[in-house]
């Protein structure tokens, strides 16, 4: 049988463990050919090390399809780029770029240090951009050329990021940034047949595997493995996602959703006396949603806040 991504050339990014491997095994399975990327390093983004993105492109050729390894630092802009040659130069072309590369370094705003700031920022968002920007540009080229694509930009944000997480305050600015990010590339890229969305995953990885309750269950354990974030994303790599774009997604072994960005709310005429705002405020407020949790539901007790 023909896979729904058969003959797609694939990069995914920190693809050497968790969700990044289960995003590249299940796309090879399907067809494409893969990029394997990962830095290699610890979960707070120090090290490298590139036997895992080794070892996930072993297990694609050992099921019959193709892979090469790349150790890139994806925040490198030149080492970006000489990726996104990489995939052109082994593979022919390049029609997916997924952008799943990331660290974390928790800690409190009060806390937190600049360079937990500054790393946190540069991994995600930064690592990113430059995939992104140099992928764009082979894209636009080949428009311009009278070429077709219909390419794919994948970016990983968080429910921690669109819904936010008290202890992430690096960690969800990148991903609320990235959302942001994906709405604004999907406006750009989609005159040169590029569709960009992203993905809010749930699933326990060396990231995650020790936040929250520590006492999970096996069936709890089961529900957020990574592989069920993969269907997803390899769905939005092949040609059947063509035209959805702008999107942000939920994926768990839980729920799979459309999150729903900002839109305006309550509204009232403009204010030029500041002895008027509260009493205007406090109105809006009363009829306004309430935020959302990190389930995507209202928080309870912010009604009128």
């Amino acid at each position: 049988m023909t896979g729904m991504c058969e003959g797609r050339v694939a990069i995914v990014t920190g693809a050497g463990r968790g969700i990044g491997r289960e995003y590249a095994l299940m796309l090879a399975e399907q067809g494409a050919k893969v990029i394997v990327n990962d830095l290699g390093g610890s979960r707070d983004g120090t090290g490298a090390d590139v036997s895992p993105a080794q070892q996930v492109v072993d297990e694609i050729e050992a099921m019959g399809g193709e892979a090469a390894v790349n150790g890139a630092d994806v925040s490198d802009f030149a080492a970006a780029k000489e990726m996104i040659d990489q995939a052109i130069d082994t593979f022919g072309g390049l029609d997916v770029v997924v952008n799943n590369a990331g660290i974390l370094r928790d800690r409190m705003l009060t806390n937190m240090t600049e360079d937990e700031w500054d790393l946190v920022i540069k991994v995600h968002l930064k690592g990113t951009f430059a995939p992104a920007r140099h992928a764009a540009a082979y894209w636009r080229e080949r428009a311009k050329a009278g070429e077709t694509n219909d390419a794919r930009l994948i970016n990983t944000t968080s429910v921690s990021g669109i819904y936010g997480n008290p202890g992430q305050t690096n960690y969800g600015a990148a991903k609320q940034g990235i959302a942001g990010f994906t709405f604004i590339a999907a406006l750009e890229l989609q005159r040169y047949g590029v569709t960009v969305n992203a993905i809010a995953p749930g699933a326990l990885t060396r990231l995650t595997e020790d936040l929250g309750p520590g006492d999970r269950s096996e069936e709890e354990k089961a529900a957020m493995s990574p592989r069920w974030v993969a269907p997803l994303c390899t769905w939005l790599a092949s040609p059947q996602s063509a035209g959805v774009t702008g999107r942000v997604f939920e994926a768990s072994g839980r729920v799979l959703a459309v999150a729903e960005g900002w839109h305006r709310g309550p509204t009232a005429a403009a204010v030029d006396d500041p002895t008027e705002v509260d009493a205007v405020l406090r109105e809006l407020l009363s009829s306004t949603r309430a935020p959302a949790g990190m389930n995507g539901q209202d928080l309870p007790g912010w009604e009128g806040r």
